[in-house]
């Protein structure tokens, strides 16, 4: 079992409240992707600042955007459709729906594989068996990989795999009112 568990916050979309933002970048996270489709770019510019000037320490994530993780430094975290783009370029993450997108996602740093569980609107899950499948038969330098959608602390347990490197969450930590405590719950969890 990997003994370290990655933690990626990714923002919620909507209202930009700061200090609910800083509670969630203070909570012991190791990540963050500022996936915010509504903003125009300079407004979306001044959120990632905004995001690296609160947590210098931590690694960013842009959604969608490869403008702005270039001009910010940070990670680009392309969507389903996103072209390609070559992978010397910016660091990468990419979704991962099904396996047979594995070939077409390498050169990627990172996967988010999901829905894992379910969740309201994103579809078909992957459950267990299939995930834990899937990951069983992965080629041995894969990039890193997160489990996203539908995680507790009482599901990872169940979801943990000597190749996942750890989770990705929107709901979980913005929908609680003491994020520090969510994440505690899953690194504790993490642990068993």
């Amino acid at each position: 079992m990997i003994p370290f568990m990655h933690l990626l916050a990714i923002s919620p979309g909507g209202t930009f409240d700061p200090g609910r933002w800083y509670a969630v970048l203070q909570a012991g996270i190791d990540a963050f992707m500022v996936r915010e489709k509504q903003l125009e770019t300079r407004e979306l510019l001044e959120r990632v600042h905004w995001v690296r000037s609160m947590a210098p320490k931590l690694t960013v994530w842009v959604n969608g955007r490869l403008d702005v993780a270039l001009a910010t430094g940070c990670g680009l975290h392309a969507p389903e459709a996103y072209p390609e783009i070559p992978s010397d370029l910016v660091p990468l993450s990419r979704p991962l729906h099904d396996t047979s997108q594995l070939a077409a996602r390498s050169g990627c740093q990172q996967w988010l594989v999901s829905p894992i569980f379910p969740v309201p609107g994103k579809g078909p899950v992957w459950g267990l068996p299939a995930f834990h499948g899937a990951l069983d038969v992965l080629p041995a330098a894969t990039p890193r990989i997160l489990a996203l959608g539908g995680i507790n602390a009482s599901n990872l347990v169940a979801l943990k795999h000597p190749r996942l490197a750890g989770v990705a969450m929107i709901r979980a930590l913005w929908d609680s009112p003491e994020p520090a405590r969510v994440v505690a719950g899953l690194r504790e969890a993490w642990q068993q």
